[in-house]
């Protein structure tokens, strides 16, 4: 059992090994889910992104966009004569 001594200021602190344990880090938010009988789940909160931050995010400094066509022709070499 990992017991938590709540401080006078009702904070509390986790170990190292429990925080380990949720894969957070200084930053990160976990969430609490309450049960009836006085238990809690500690769970992490994970960020749900969208598809547009994706975009652009492998763009080399100063590299233009390739268009459909040059994607075309990469495919269709199948990457083997360049590397």
């Amino acid at each position: 059992m990992n017991a938590i001594t709540i401080s006078a200021n009702g904070h509390v602190t986790f170990s190292k090994a429990l925080l380990r344990h949720l894969r957070v880090r200084p930053g990160d938010k976990i969430s609490l889910d309450r049960f009836p009988n006085g238990e809690l789940r500690v769970r992490t909160v994970r960020p749900v992104g969208k598809i547009d931050g994706f975009f652009g995010s492998l763009k080399r400094e100063g590299q233009r966009p390739n268009s459909i066509e040059e994607m075309d022709e990469a495919i269709a070499k199948g990457w083997v004569d360049e590397p």
